[in-house]
């Protein structure tokens, strides 16, 4: 008898761990988001091509806002069914643990220590970066020994701040560091010579040189000061919504991977032959069930917003003001460092 209780004791243990876990995944960040109809994402609405408000038509658009649309395309069906909050950089973390952001994709570097002490937890890197300078052509500033003495300005609350006064310590170079709240301030105080120099992502350099009314005054330098893993993150501590974060970031590689486009994936449902793609596209097996997708959540994707390239093309790519080379961007097959675990 005592065996017998012992076992029902583990039993009952076990389920009420079960039970636990069911209750946290029921009340957690995708239940919210079924419940609300709508995601709610943290962005960046001052860098065009990545995240910008058109002061003409309000129209939202950008690599990272595309990035919103596929996370609530997989949920919601709607690629356009998101709630746009714009977070200042030095906010971001700040207004994480307030639980009234869902998701946050606003070009934010993956480090150690906002992985670990910061209380967030990240999704796939979206776009492989690095820091570098900008400077005046006249000024013929053109490396980092060359700013010695000089006035350089950042964005406040960024790794920008740390990496330039690392990279200036390195070759013992003193300088003065002038900080702003966001990209616009910074970007103007450059251009009315408020700082000999700016730093930031290199990304960031070349969209706010393209918009400028004379974007050949401008230079950058052709050294990266960093590694900088643009990646959207989330509060910690929810697995369920980390894997719906993930797949839905991996099916748009998936997708560019097996060529599925928004042009073709009617006829990919019907014509595909290869097994992931069936799989992907909701034709065979039911994958889908055990993150809680509707079968059709990666074609929603494909068909609302693209496939990775599609997104980059559309955002970054040869035909907008930016003309940035996908270079790391690209898939792994093609020399780059964009690659998604199988869907199997």
């Amino acid at each position: 008898m005592r065996k017998i209780a012992l076992l029902l004791l583990i039993f009952s243990v076990v389920l009420l761990g079960l039970s636990a876990r069911v209750q946290a995944q029921d009340g957690g960040v995708l239940a919210r988001v079924i419940a609300r109809g709508k995601l709610v994402c943290g962005y960046n609405g001052k860098l065009p091509g990545f995240g910008y408000i058109d002061p003409n038509t309000k129209k939202i658009s950008g690599f990272d806002v595309d990035f919103c649309r596929v996370i609530a395309a997989a949920i919601l069906g709607n690629a356009d069914a998101v709630d746009f909050q714009l977070v200042a950089p030095a906010d971001r973390f700040i207004v994480m643990q307030e639980n009234k952001i869902d998701i946050f994709i606003e070009n934010t570097t993956f480090t150690f220590d906002r992985d670990t002490e910061q209380g967030a937890d990240f999704g796939p890197t979206t776009f492989y970066d690095g820091q570098t300078v900008m400077t005046r052509v006249a000024d013929k500033l053109t490396k980092l020994e060359d700013l010695k003495g000089a006035t350089i300005c950042s964005i406040k609350g960024t790794t920008t701040e740390q990496n330039i006064t690392d990279a200036m310590a390195a070759i013992d170079k003193p300088f003065k560091l002038v900080t702003f709240d966001d990209e616009s301030q910074v970007a103007d105080a450059f251009y009315n010579n408020q700082c000999d120099a700016l730093t930031s992502d290199r990304s960031q350099l070349v969209s706010d040189r393209a918009l400028h009314r004379n974007p050949s005054a401008y230079i950058l330098f052709d050294k990266n000061l960093s590694k900088e893993p643009l990646t959207p993150f989330y509060k910690e501590g929810d697995a369920q919504w980390g894997n719906v974060v993930r797949w839905s970031v991996y099916a748009t590689i998936i997708a560019e991977e097996q060529g599925i486009t928004s042009q073709n994936v009617d006829e990919m449902v019907t014509n595909a032959k290869n097994p992931e793609a069936r799989r992907l596209l909701g034709v065979e097996g039911d994958l889908y069930k055990q993150i809680g997708f509707d079968k059709n959540w990666a074609y929603n994707i494909i068909k609302q917003v693209g496939n990775y390239g599609e997104i980059y093309d559309r955002n970054l790519g040869p035909q907008t003001p930016f003309n940035l080379p996908r270079g790391l961007n690209d898939l792994w097959t093609k020399g780059g460092l964009i690659y998604a675990p199988p869907y199997r």
